[in-house]
């Protein structure tokens, strides 16, 4: 009995026009597999509308009630959608993330998904209905609605898809795959046929908006290869699945949406210190790259630049005795698996870095990518010349 499970983004449900082109592709699915399960984002930019009104009443409103309010986003899709397709003769009926039986943990704005209970989703199937689930949302154990992180509705498709043991799952925006670069940044841009859970875990983790980075892991575990297609072409796809022996390079990420904070102490911090400083961040859900002590007196770390104002308040209450100080840091990410274990990828980008007098300040390196920071913009034209240069 198949089962396929569709996600689609907030593009591709944009408006009426396009809600229309969605339930085509749907009902024309439909006629081929047994069972279908699509997954909604919110339309267009709704999410960013919500939280800029949120942030209108409040600099930092308190989490539970923002996941409050943008859940709704894609409650609205999925009902229209369902009424679309109930008009046009398809049986369907849409789900909130808890009435699909998504149980997830209490972290509110990026809470990871512990359970399914398909029990209502079956039900709905073996009545002939397409089932429509609203992505990106679950219900914790307190019976509050939380919210998966931005890009979740991606983990909520293909945690339903191991779940519900789906033969596949497809992730649908308006791009017809996964490409070696950003195609807005980079004009030569190539879209990959196959790429691993490690270079796509490596692409997401860098900070490119194609994957929502658990999605893959849960991929990964379960062996559900993801396909990734645009809702508007018939043509063209790259499928996700388990690690290709190719040593080549994949994908080159640019994140300009970095700030480097330092906290100077005027006396010495303690290990004890440090480490209470961490968990403080870390109970507030803040996600800290490379968080170290520069010196006796001076801790600094990176975080995503949308986190500014709730770490500088949490400083400001907790940590009033250091002097803070922050600024914005670019971080390059060269991606593909084994491209490591020699020296000849890294000397090309370190060569083509050194021409444009561009100050690396850190290098990091794992099996599937080289990361590189440096303090100044890179432009899209270095970005041209590193992609040129290293993927055929």
């Amino acid at each position: 009995m198949e089962t396929i499970i569709l996600k689609f983004g907030g593009s591709s449900v944009a408006d009426n026009i396009r809600l229309n082109i969605v339930a085509e592709k749907i009902i024309s699915l439909k006629s081929q597999v047994k069972n279908v399960v699509a997954v909604v984002s919110a339309q267009g930019k709704t999410t960013d509308r919500l939280i800029k009104e949120a942030q209108e009443l409040s600099a930092i409103p308190q989490e539970r009630e923002v996941d409050m309010l943008l859940s709704t986003g894609e409650q609205i899709t999925a009902a229209k959608l369902s009424i679309l397709l109930n008009r046009k003769g398809q049986k369907a009926i849409s789900l909130t993330g808890w009435q699909a039986g998504i149980r997830t943990s209490n972290i509110h704005k990026s809470a990871k998904i512990e359970e399914i209970n398909t029990t209502r989703i079956e039900k709905e199937l073996s009545q002939g209905n397409v089932v429509i689930i609203a992505g990106f949302q679950g219900l914790d154990e307190t019976q509050d609605i939380t919210t998966l992180g931005r890009g979740g509705s991606d983990t909520t498709a293909v945690a339903l898809q191991a779940a519900l043991k789906a033969d596949r799952c497809y992730i649908f925006s308006d791009v017809d795959g996964i490409y070696s670069a950003d195609p807005n940044m980079i004009t030569v841009a190539k879209r990959l046929d196959e790429i691993s859970f490690d270079e796509m875990q490596e692409i997401a983790d860098a900070g490119a908006k194609v994957l929502h980075n658990r999605c893959i892991q849960i991929g990964k575990k379960f062996d559900c290869d993801i396909i990734a297609k645009s809702t508007f072409a018939e043509t063209g796809e790259t499928k996700v699945c388990q690690a290709i022996e190719s040593a080549e390079v994949k994908s080159i990420v640019k994140n300009e949406k970095l700030i480097e904070i330092e906290m100077v102490k005027d006396t010495e911090i303690s290990n004890l210190e440090f480490l209470n400083i961490y968990q403080t961040l870390l109970a507030q859900n803040i996600i800290l790259e490379n968080c170290k002590k520069e010196d006796i007196n001076t801790i600094s770390f990176r975080i995503p630049k949308v986190e500014q104002n709730k770490v500088h308040k949490i400083l400001e209450s907790e940590c009033s005795e250091y002097n803070t100080k922050q600024r914005n840091i670019v971080k390059l990410t060269i991606v593909g698996y084994g491209i490591t274990q020699d020296n000849t990828v890294l000397n090309q980008v370190v060569g083509i870095l050194k021409k444009y007098n561009l100050k690396i300040e850190d290098i990091n390196l794992t099996q599937a990518k080289i990361e590189i920071l440096v303090n100044s913009d890179v432009e899209n034209s270095i970005l041209e010349e590193l992609h040129k240069k290293l993927i055929k």
